[in-house]
């Protein structure tokens, strides 16, 4: 093959003295949550609820709930198509990774990388091309292949040496359940993840990350109010340490409670039967500002991005990868 992809990867603190780089990819929760006269405001309370969640899933060990912290790491992922030349780096990924400290051993634990995900092919996917596949249809519907090319993308990234230079363990997605289906509470219960939900049938979400090699399941930690969709590779209760998963649900659960608090901060927690909706009004708001409808429009705007810098200067040369890219 005359074109193969390489991989970069670049780190950067997310704490109270973040400043969103121009290059970081807008649509993030922790580039939002960056920006305005709040920014570390809301930064510090960010942290500090991440921090207090943490210590309350490792109780053990932990009378006064305060032996542990979480720093966070983002990860910016940069492709280089080989054999193009001159200087082609794409922003490609971003992913979250948890450090936590262990204030009583003085130990810095490795998290899970992934958490959050962030990806530029996966904006042009649905903020533009799946818009673009329906528009002026009777009834939605998604392509056969889609995701097949952001699914391959992905593979090759977790497999690359890059990947495994920097990071011990496949990475975990956690992002929200799906609004527009309903879950089933189930006998199975872990001690960290919680109650295990299952749901009616896929998402496209669901089947979007399948391409990416990922299974999913559904838990609802101790004391949360609604059940996270963790998205993994191999046997999610079985390869993760119980702070490593605590650093996840810690992490991700306090973005949620900021992006979603209608689902996340909801007043009464997911029953038997349990369809999550933005439409709840009985629920808290945190102290943290966040702009939800500046969110959506950017992940337009990042799709559109994608297209014209990527998807369209390299179509052919993208084409015949993915087509010879071996599952």
């Amino acid at each position: 093959m005359s074109n193969d992809f390489s991989f970069s990867i670049k780190t950067i603190r997310f704490d109270e003295n973040y400043h969103p780089s121009d290059s970081t990819r807008l649509t993030t929760n922790f580039a939002n949550l960056a920006r305005g006269k709040s920014r570390q405001e809301n930064l510090r309370n960010t942290l500090r609820m991440i921090d207090s969640r943490f210590n309350n899933l490792a109780h053990w060990d932990n009378p006064k709930g305060d032996r542990y912290s979480v720093e966070l790491e983002i990860i910016s992922v940069e492709m280089t198509i080989d054999g193009e030349g001159g200087n082609n780096a794409l922003p490609l990924i971003e992913i979250l990774k948890p450090n936590i400290i262990d204030k009583k051993t003085g130990e810095r634990i490795d998290g899970i990388a992934g958490n959050n995900f962030s990806s530029y092919v996966r904006d042009y996917d649905f903020s533009v091309l799946l818009p673009e596949h329906n528009n002026n249809k009777s009834a939605f519907d998604i392509p056969d292949n889609f995701g097949d090319f952001h699914g391959k993308l992905f593979k090759h990234f977790v497999r690359s040496t890059t990947y495994r230079q920097h990071f011990s363990k496949p990475p975990v997605i956690c992002i929200s359940a799906s609004s527009s289906k309903t879950y089933q509470r189930t006998e199975n219960q872990h001690p960290i993840l919680g109650v295990e939900y299952q749901q009616n049938e896929f998402s496209p979400t669901d089947q979007y990350f399948e391409k990416m090699g990922m299974q999913v399941r559904y838990f609802m930690p101790p004391n949360s109010s609604a059940p996270l969709a963790f998205y993994f590779i191999g046997d999610l209760l079985g390869d993760y340490t119980n702070l490593e998963l605590i650093g996840t649900i810690s992490t991700m659960e306090t973005f949620q409670k900021i992006y979603r608090p209608e689902i996340y901060n909801a007043n009464s927690a997911a029953g038997k039967i349990y369809q999550p909706s933005l439409k709840n009004q009985d629920y808290s708001l945190t102290q943290i500002v966040y702009d939800r409808e500046e969110r959506s429009q950017l992940a337009i705007k990042q799709g559109k991005y994608t297209e014209e810098h990527f998807i369209k200067p390299y179509k052919n040369v993208l084409e015949q990868w993915a087509a010879n890219y071996a599952l």
